[in-house]
């Protein structure tokens, strides 16, 4: 028998409780959102040849992937100020429906042109999906427990890059490439449901000015960033890079940022903010991810040609061993926090850029042609070390800002990081190309030798020493990053105390 005190007791117990159960559907919808984003380049790149073999379009086909990197790039500073001026709900809210306006348009197009600028709209959501998710994510969990959501995202990255191919594969062979676009539908139908009824944003104190959106800065920051990476994506690809194509881009982006650093300068509320570079921890952090997203464009983009031109694999099997880092990668990242928690943001990601660094320097020595488990084997410590390296900048630097400047200073890591990966294709790319010219006398470059069925042992040497020389590149992009924290980044990271407390 039970008195009036104890029944509620025990009610309670067998329920958990509401703010717990709305966290784990915002997570879950968090997820659903980030899967989105991280299919998409790996299941649309299986299903290029049908897409090409039903649209047409085989000299713009690479535009699919480039046109929906620019849009996502260039909107995250912009998506970034919104969330913090608007807050992340409506921002994540509106991205989502743009990426599922543009997937339904995409699974529509009638010819190359229409799917490629469909796919810039796709792009246009995206961006507000990668910048608001992470934002979100440091929102919802103090900073001993980020690590845990960030490794759940970092799994669907991880996940994606395994489970990508396979699915687009079978769409593509077994239905056809229009359901690639059409399955983001359910998907991101489920994540809204989730958002709208779950996700409670904290009351904003109230505003003694009205709204004043930097539309000018905007539209700078957009178009600038347009024109570098359209120079930095096509250059020395659809033309050379000493052509007037890419010197009119490069030279335009040049007077389109300085007309955009005055425009901000006088705004009220700056779109990009000048306190994301004055601040030395932002700095810090801004360079050396975008240095991690230099060096990636060496595993991600010339791994697999190596793997199959070098060590004779086919297209599966040098997929596996380009996933290596994507099983060490979400482990060593969801164990970081009782790293940094004894000896802090700074010395954790400098011991697993070091550990990179490594990493990336042993690649040249590997024995040719050599085994498949060799780089596989470097693959899974490099992903292991990035995890130490990535995660807990990305959780640093968010404690360190309050909820009003969160979103623009992720969105500004994530833009950098972006950056770094255009930068490095394009660079990596005429460095492949180089060494290839270099030791066949030919203008052949990379991507037509690993189409090509000539493997003579000539050609062979060629792309691992193109390879090598990338990785090398690769390398020097982690010093760069090294360099980076230890004469910018402070000792201790300044972690807002009223956010979680003390700084480990």
């Amino acid at each position: 028998m039970t008195d009036g005190r104890t029944a509620p007791r025990e009610r309670s117990t067998r329920q958990a409780p509401p703010a717990d159960r709305r966290r784990g559907a915002v997570v879950a919808a968090l997820m659903l959102c980030m899967a989105l984003a991280a299919l998409d380049g790996t299941i649309v790149a299986t299903a290029v040849p049908q897409i090409v073999g039903d649209l047409g379009g085989l000299s713009v086909f690479s535009w699919l992937f480039s046109g929906y990197l620019l849009a996502v790039t260039v909107t995250l500073p912009v998506y970034g100020k919104l969330s913090d001026t608007f807050g992340r709900k409506p921002v994540l809210v509106a991205g989502t429906v743009l990426f599922l306006a543009g997937s339904l348009l995409c699974a529509a197009a009638w010819n190359m042109a229409a799917l490629i600028a469909f796919r810039v709209v796709q792009g246009l959501g995206g961006g507000a999906l990668q910048g608001t998710v992470q934002t979100i994510a440091a929102d919802l969990y103090p900073l001993k427990e980020r690590p845990r959501i960030q490794a759940k995202l970092s799994s669907v990255w991880a996940t994606a890059a395994v489970a990508g191919p396979a699915v687009g594969g079978l769409l593509a062979g077994y239905a056809d490439w229009r359901w690639i676009f059409l399955i983001n539908l359910p998907v991101g139908g489920v994540a809204l449901w989730l958002i709208v009824r779950h996700l409670a944003e904290p009351a904003r104190p109230p505003r003694t000015a009205p709204v004043r959106v930097d539309w000018k800065g905007a539209l700078g920051v957009f178009a600038t960033g347009a024109l570098l990476l359209a120079a930095l994506v096509q250059g020395g690809v659809a033309w050379p890079w000493l052509s007037a194509p890419s010197l009119g881009l490069l030279g335009g982006a040049a007077l389109l940022a300085a007309a955009t650093v005055a425009v901000e300068r006088r705004a009220a509320e700056p779109m990009l903010p000048g306190w994301v570079w004055r601040r030395r921890t932002i700095a810090a952090v801004n360079l050396s991810l975008g240095a991690l997203g230099l060096l990636m464009v060496a595993p991600t983009v010339f791994l697999p040609t190596y793997a199959q031109s070098v060590l004779g694999l086919g297209p599966i099997a040098a997929g596996f061993v380009l996933s290596a880092w994507t099983l060490s990668w979400p482990i060593t990242a969801a164990f970081s926090n009782r790293v940094y928690t004894r000896i802090g943001f700074r010395l954790t990601a400098v011991l697993g850029i070091s550990g990179a660094l490594a990493c990336l320097l042993a690649f040249p020595f590997l024995p040719y042609p050599g085994e498949a488990w060799q780089p596989a084997l470097l693959m899974l410590v490099l992903g292991g070390c990035l995890g130490l390296f990535q995660l807990p900048l990305m959780v640093g630097v968010q404690s360190t800002v309050p909820y009003g400047e969160r979103g623009t200073t992720t969105a500004s890591v994530l833009f950098c990081r972006q950056v770094g990966q255009s930068v490095g294709a394009a660079a990596f790319g005429a460095v492949a190309n180089g060494v290839l010219a270099a030791r066949l006398g030919s203008d052949t470059d990379l991507d037509t030798l690993a189409r090509s069925l000539d493997t003579t042992d000539t050609i062979r040497r060629a792309v691992d020493a193109a390879v090598d020389w990338v990785y090398l590149g690769a390398a020097a992009a982690a010093a760069l990053a090294l360099l980076a924290l230890l004469t910018l980044a402070p000792r201790r990271f300044p972690v807002l105390k009223e956010t979680t407390g003390e700084e480990p």
